[in-house]
């Protein structure tokens, strides 16, 4: 398998947003093929945005005009039996609209090293470094917290692979992955207002770390064929002390949701022809919320799948599906502390479709629709019987002046439909811009 946690990589590959677009395109510009081993590449866009708070209907809905400035710097080692990838994005975005604090500041360091040990084992590690704003760089696989948010927000994922071939047809991967989260708004960070009303912060909803160990046998069928078995398991940890309820009158803290799951997964990889291959992972997630003595532990399904077609040579469509539980930034039926274990919110189960799609127009330009459309039924709680339905369209139009320089026009949509009030809300986004490389 690629291993349970690779549905992250795709579900953020197909919903390209107006975020991360040109981040991830970018990575793939830095690190192909080039003869030099660094690449330099620096943004500028106009931009407007019709809902930069992501709030519903009201007083703090507002618009802005805005420019954006993204420079960039990649770097590829070839070794002997190493290759190194490195890339680190900073982004400046202005807002002339907002009252304070115009600017968002953002920083990105990707860093991958594949080594190959001997003919029969091989070991990968990845990092991902965020520093942000927006949902879709923070929690790129789940959208956890589906709203922006203030301050300098930190998600790292780490992932290390051993790949040991017993034969020329069996194949096992050792497997460990972490990630932790880190918002900057905790409780002293609150308005007195806030603290009065029980308001939790994004820290005391969200700061955890999620562990997962994986393993996975992969056995090559013939030469169109893989077939998959594996088991995963997963654990996250909350790590703020802040209280988010009480329960006969004693407080606890978000370490009451702390849970571990147990994965059994089988599938196959296909090529049904050389344009066209497919990949499907299908289990059982089994999930025990260890410190909550009013909760059960359950099952679920947990399904993988997607699909690459390349019908030409200048044009690709990427396709997929995912089901399994994830975190959630609400604490009750709101960010409010609860008054008792029966009203916590304890995760949430999604169905996530998404799809890529890349077209050459004409040999300069090129077209990309992307969308990703993400389905949450809240577990625990006051949300028991609550979904929310989260969509995210992009459409971007790229000109290559020339092999230095970009030109590019986007648009992005986004619209969270939920049960729950005051968290419904959509957003526009417009931009324009030109991207330099070296």
């Amino acid at each position: 398998m690629k291993k349970a946690l690779a549905s992250a990589g795709l579900v953020a590959f197909g919903a390209l947003s107006y975020q991360n677009a040109d981040a991830q395109n970018s990575t793939a510009q830095l690190i192909a093929g080039d003869s030099k081993p660094y690449s330099l590449a620096g943004t500028l866009r106009g931009f407007y945005d019709d809902n930069y708070n992501t709030a519903p209907a009201g007083p703090d809905r507002r618009s802005s005009f805005g420019f954006e400035v993204k420079p960039s710097i990649g770097l590829t080692l070839n070794l002997p039996q190493t290759t190194v990838k490195a890339s680190y994005f900073f982004d400046m975005r202005y807002y002339e609209d907002r009252p304070e604090h115009k600017a968002d500041f953002s920083h990105d360091f990707e860093l991958l090293v594949r080594h190959r040990i001997s003919d029969r084992f091989s070991l990968d590690a990845s990092d991902s470094f965020v520093i942000a704003q927006e949902p879709e760089l923070l929690n790129p696989s789940d959208l956890s917290a589906k709203t922006r948010v203030n301050g300098n927000n930190l998600r790292n994922s780490a992932a290390v692979n051993l790949t040991a071939k017993a034969n020329e047809e069996l194949s096992f991967i050792v497997g460990y992955a972490n990630t932790l989260y880190d918002y900057q708004q905790d409780y002293g960070r609150l308005t007195a207002a806030d603290k009065a009303a029980g308001l939790v912060s994004r820290s005391g909803a969200l700061d955890r770390m999620e562990q997962t160990a994986t393993l996975t046998a992969r056995y090559v069928v013939n030469r169109e064929t893989t077939a998959v078995l594996g088991y995963q398991f997963g654990d996250v940890a909350y790590s703020s002390a802040e209280t988010i309820g009480s329960q006969g009158g004693v407080p606890f803290t978000s370490k009451i949701r702390n849970n571990n799951s147990h994965y059994a997964f089988t599938g196959l990889d296909h090529y049904f022809t050389q344009e066209l291959s497919g990949s499907l992972r299908v289990g059982v997630q089994y999930t025990d919320y260890y410190n909550d003595p009013s909760a059960s532990s359950s099952f679920g399904p947990y399904v993988d799948i997607s699909s690459t077609w390349h019908y030409r040579e200048d044009g690709s469509v990427m396709l997929g599906f995912t089901h399994r539980r994830n975190q959630t930034d609400l604490v009750g039926n709101s960010l409010n502390q609860v008054t008792s274990l029966s009203n916590l919110t304890l995760d949430q189960e999604s169905s996530t479709f998404y799809a890529n799609i890349s077209q050459k127009i004409t040999p300069k330009l090129t077209g990309t629709l992307s969308g990703q459309y993400q389905s949450s039924d809240f577990k625990g709680g006051l949300t028991g019987n609550d979904t929310e339905q989260f969509v995210l369209l992009g459409l971007n139009l790229t000109y290559q002046f020339n092999r230095f320089l970009t030109g590019e026009l986007g648009y992005n949509y986004d619209n969270l439909a939920s049960d729950l009030s005051q968290r419904s809300f959509d957003r526009n986004r417009v931009y324009l811009g030109l991207t330099a490389s070296y």
